[in-house]
């Protein structure tokens, strides 16, 4: 016979020591009826006890959490631009031959509605773009990875990343294209097939870093005005940008 756990050993005291007190308070008082009554009474109140503390506060309390959650995952996802992200998404757009379509995209501003962002990242999504990757020389971008190396895994050991589907999948994207420059000793001089399988490593973070930095400048909009005017007047695909204020 398995041993009894805690839990269910509580539970039996607990009934037992109410099933005492109730008998006793019918002995000493001799008032079932009231007994019976009061006990009556306390048990139609649990469902809407229930209700209260698993539904309503337990919510608050979720919600509270969430969004604390969400404001450490923000600094995360704002580190890591500031860190990586903007530097290789620039580097990103010197191998696409037909960013020039798209490069608007990239020059927001402060008159930006939610939908006018909704629209971009629609627009970012389906963006087919066409890397190079024949003839093409991916030293630097190498060099700058695997500097970037034990950042991204700090942020990959980051369990608040976990919420953040995309983002997850962003950075797992970027490390594995580190991984893969990291294995090839002359990244300038790569045969076709290799060039083309590079190609389509950085084709796979390029759209999910274009989709992440639009998001992220709205999360900044909306919430970090200034954060936002600043990344305005150092965007680095604005050739018109300016960091000082006429």
């Amino acid at each position: 016979m398995k041993k009894l756990n805690w839990q269910t050993v509580m539970i039996v005291a607990l009934l037992i020591i109410s099933g005492v007190l109730y008998c006793l308070q019918i002995v000493i008082f001799n008032n079932p009826r009231d007994t019976f009554f009061y006990l009556f009474q306390d048990l139609a109140f649990v469902p809407l006890q229930v209700l209260l503390v698993t539904l309503v506060l337990n919510k608050l309390l979720a919600d509270r959490e969430r969004s604390v959650m969400l404001k450490k995952l923000n600094m995360a996802i704002g580190l890591f631009f500031s860190e990586v992200g903007v530097s290789l998404l620039k580097s990103f757009t010197e191998f696409d031959a037909k960013f020039a379509t798209i490069e608007e995209c990239f020059k927001v501003g402060g008159d930006f509605s939610g939908a006018d962002f909704e629209a971009m990242v629609r627009r970012v999504s389906a963006y087919d773009c066409k890397i190079k990757g024949r003839d093409a020389d991916f030293t630097e971008l190498k060099g700058f990875l695997l500097e970037k190396r034990g950042f991204l895994l700090t942020l990959l050991e980051n369990p608040n990343l976990l919420e953040h589907e995309s983002f997850t999948e962003l950075l797992w994207a970027v490390f594995h294209l580190t991984e893969e420059l990291a294995s090839r000793e002359n990244p300038h001089l790569l045969a076709e097939k290799d060039g083309e399988h590079i190609a389509g490593d950085i084709k796979r973070a390029y759209v999910l870093l274009m989709a992440a930095w639009l998001t992220y400048m709205k999360h900044l909009r909306d919430e970090y005005p200034y954060l936002f005017s600043f990344a305005m007047r150092t965007n680095p695909f604005n050739p018109a940008a300016n960091p000082r204020i006429s």
